[in-house]
């Protein structure tokens, strides 16, 4: 059986909404529902207009009463309708429907689809501007047995609920269209959600691909093209691979971040984490079942060669992952930055693991000339509330001195601050440290991997120098982005 793009190739560029939704209605084949709870049914509404929509729409439904809602799709644990949880019942439920109503043997062709999202807009005040849930999960070939899947996560920053529900019609369209026919370029099919809507509209902070003709795409790289092509700032993923929630994971948690290359990860980089956490976790006020630990690597990072290279991306991220840990990448290359995101998330503890050198880029004024309040501006926003900078030495190459908190040296200028700082205690030394690895740096040893000279195994955490070793990790050449 040919596949959808195979059978019609005529559209392939299709710019208007109108012309995609007609493209799906006139496809004598795609057939399914349309739910949408929380703005409308605005995405229906644009499949309705462009006519033809018969033969496409099985069923187009709003249960926006909740006592309905839970009578449809059952209860959520947490009593939230916008979650991701409630769009993937919503999606399953009624493709159950579709394939309980629609006879195979009557309708041997018919390519199922179950279109939903769950959304809450802008509220009266204006403070909360809302976001959604989008998906798809739908089939390519009638014989498809397990389906495949998109969903969506969109933050709203339009001021007003109808260009909101107006915006997400046109996303929802956007994402049935690619489903169907862009499937096999993930990647522009990101970017092809924001046709015919500015960038300055909505936020997509994270997205995932499953199913069959996803099997190739890693959702590690599809959360680097979302931050590549500014359709958010932040993006995350755990250690199985698959992209998270930023705002979810972060909810009300105290937060321990470590910022590196990770190119490798060494045992320095771990003896940070652990001798911190430690740290961080004796505070009285810090539950460690509502702490998270982050290990974040910068855009600025990736692309500190020039081009980003993806697979050197992603063997930084499979070493991350095989030690169980939680991966973001972000645009802030200043620490206020980062925790002023963290702070639209949570009022609990925030600690920031960090070595010397960072320390002493925290106290240069250039980095912060474009705040018209300059460094104490910024500094405001990195230590407002409760902020904690956990020390990792650093042994001076020169004279062998162990640089700390005490003997750090910032510019003249910065003194008096860096003092008020260090005597109020927002910066704590790490004094456990493994001083056995202090000369270790991951420059170094990713610079004897690829010259393959010896001794660097020693340099890493248990286990890591095999992980490499197996699937030969950091000498491979640069990805190729996807063509056209």
């Amino acid at each position: 059986m040919a596949s959808v793009l195979d059978r019609d190739t005529a559209f392939e560029n299709i710019p208007s909404i109108k012309a995609k939704t007609l493209r799906i209605n006139l496809n004598p084949d795609i057939y399914g529902t349309f739910s949408e709870i929380g703005a409308g049914q605005e995405t229906a509404r644009n499949f309705f207009r462009s006519g033809g929509a018969s033969g496409t729409i099985a069923k187009a439904m709003s249960a926006y009463d909740k006592d309905f809602s839970d009578a449809i799709y059952g209860i959520e644990e947490d009593g939230r309708y916008v979650t991701q949880p409630r769009l993937k019942k919503m999606l399953t439920h009624e493709m159950q429907l579709m394939e309980e109503r629609i006879s195979r043997e009557t309708h041997p062709d018919r390519l199922f689809f179950s279109y939903a999202n769950t959304v809450a807009t802008i509220d009266f005040s204006k403070r909360y501007k809302g976001h959604g849930w989008l998906g798809i999960r739908y089939q390519l070939d009638p014989q498809q047995k397990d389906y495949d899947e998109i969903v969506l996560h969109i933050r709203f920053k339009q001021n007003e609920a109808r260009l909101q529900q107006e915006t997400l019609g046109v996303v929802g369209t956007n994402l049935i269209y690619g489903a169907f026919y862009k499937y096999h370029k993930p990647r522009k099919l990101l970017k092809y959600l924001y046709d015919h809507i500015d960038k300055d509209t909505i936020e997509i902070d994270m997205v995932n691909f499953s199913g069959p003709n996803f099997k190739d795409v890693d959702n590690r790289l599809m959360s680097l093209q979302l931050i590549r092509n500014d359709m958010t700032d932040a993006v995350m993923f755990g250690p199985d691979g698959n992209n998270l929630l930023p705002a979810t994971l972060l909810y009300k948690k105290n937060i321990l971040a470590l910022r590196g290359s990770f190119r490798p990860v060494t045992k320095v980089n771990m003896d940070m984490f652990h001798k911190s956490y430690d740290i961080f976790l004796r505070d009285q006020a810090v539950d460690e079942d509502r702490t998270i630990v982050i290990f974040e690597i910068t855009l600025s990072n990736l692309k500190a060669s020039g081009e980003i290279d993806e697979r050197d991306f992603m063997d930084r991220a499979e070493l991350l992952g095989a030690l169980g840990h939680t991966v973001m990448i972000s645009k802030f290359q200043e620490y206020y930055k980062l925790v002023e995101y963290f702070n639209n998330y949570t009022k609990e503890k925030i600690g920031l693991t960090m070595g010397v050198n960072n320390l002493i880029d925290i106290f240069d004024e250039k980095y912060y000339r474009h705040l018209s309040g300059g460094i104490l501006e910024a500094f405001g926003k990195l230590f407002f509330k409760d902020l904690q900078v956990y020390l990792y030495p650093m042994k001076n190459a020169d004279t062998g001195q162990i640089m700390t908190s005490n003997n750090v040296k910032v510019h003249p200028r910065m003194k008096e601050l860096y003092k008020f700082f260090k005597y109020n205690g927002k910066v704590m030394d790490i004094i456990d440290y493994d001083t056995e690895i202090m000369h270790i740096f991951s420059r170094d040893v990713l610079k004897k991997i690829i010259n393959d000279e010896k001794g660097w195994e020693e340099m890493l955490p248990k286990g890591i120098a095999k992980t490499i070793k197996d699937k030969n990790l950091f000498t491979k050449k640069l990805v190729k982005a996807e063509k056209a």
